[in-house]
């Protein structure tokens, strides 16, 4: 059965996915990132490359996506697969079902800073990227040749965060960016916690290891380890010169000091909902 680890794109799914690679499947909690391999991302090109269809259209894969779970669930053992998709149905076809899903870990992250990495990752300016997390019809993909593989729609920021906020399929954590960073250790026992109950083991929480995964973990150490070894989820340039820095601001990336008053207000009136819904903002 698949425990999902997801989010919206740069919401800090790949910190809390290392976090759990170097827990669960190194020995004493160190983190390379060989061993992000054990938690794979779906879709991915590898699912769809070599079936014998065409899959033309961008959705053509959407109906093949319980099917490929069904496989991957094949062993019948607990894993955890990574996505950036929304719980949606496209075309009749749903992205997951309760029969393949033990449950979800979504990490949210406030929007207003989401928007300075999202202009990062794809090379886009500000506004560039408010209307990318605006889009209702936004979604990722990757063509190799004619074909259409790794179809995922995201739709908007509000509307994938409410895809899996109000999941009633299976368990799902919700669980902050903010609140990884502040009390990361509490916040990453909780998820913890959380994995063990949905799972139904009796393997208690191991502190010493959550510890030494966490300082493993430690942003800086990544984005020391990326400047050493590269890391192969990055962006290419649009150049073609190299790539785009992954762990890029970490604690700088604060949208106080980055973003001006005229997107600021255009955020905020956007997300206002959400932005209280999800307390990053206090109702008088």
């Amino acid at each position: 059965m698949i425990i999902w680890i997801a989010s919206y794109p740069k919401s800090g799914n790949t910190w809390l996915r290392s976090l759990l690679a170097s827990y669960y499947y190194s020995k004493n909690g160190e983190f390379d990132f060989k061993l992000l391999e054990k938690i794979k991302q779906f879709p991915k090109v590898e699912d769809f490359i070599n079936d014998p269809d065409d899959y033309p259209t961008l959705e053509s894969t959407s109906k093949n996506w319980i099917s490929k779970q069904m496989e991957i669930n094949n062993d019948q053992k607990i894993k955890f697969l990574k996505t950036h998709n929304a719980i949606c149905n496209i075309n009749g076809n749903s992205f997951t079902d309760a029969k393949n899903s033990l449950g979800g870990i979504y990490i949210v992250r406030d929007p207003r800073n989401i928007i300075t990495s999202i202009a990062n990752h794809y090379q886009i300016n500000i506004n560039e990227a408010l209307e990318f997390m605006n889009n209702e019809r936004r979604y990722l993909y990757q063509k190799i040749g004619t074909r259409f593989l790794a179809f995922s729609p995201l739709f908007s920021w509000s509307k994938h965060v409410e895809s899996w906020t109000s999941c009633k399929l299976f368990p799902v954590l919700v669980v902050r960016y903010e609140d990884l960073h502040s009390a990361t250790f509490q916040t990453f026992q909780k998820v913890i916690n959380f994995i063990k109950d949905i799972s139904k083991t009796h393997i208690s929480f191991d502190r010493e290891k959550a510890k030494r995964s966490i300082n493993s973990c430690d942003f800086d150490k990544l984005k020391n380890l990326e400047k050493k070894e590269g890391f192969k989820e990055a962006m290419i340039k649009k150049d073609k010169s190299g790539t785009i820095s992954f762990f890029n601001l970490g604690q700088d990336n604060d949208y106080r000091k980055l973003l001006n008053t005229k997107i600021l207000e255009k955020i905020n009136n956007l997300y206002k909902d959400k932005l209280f819904e999800l307390n990053y903002e206090k109702r008088n």
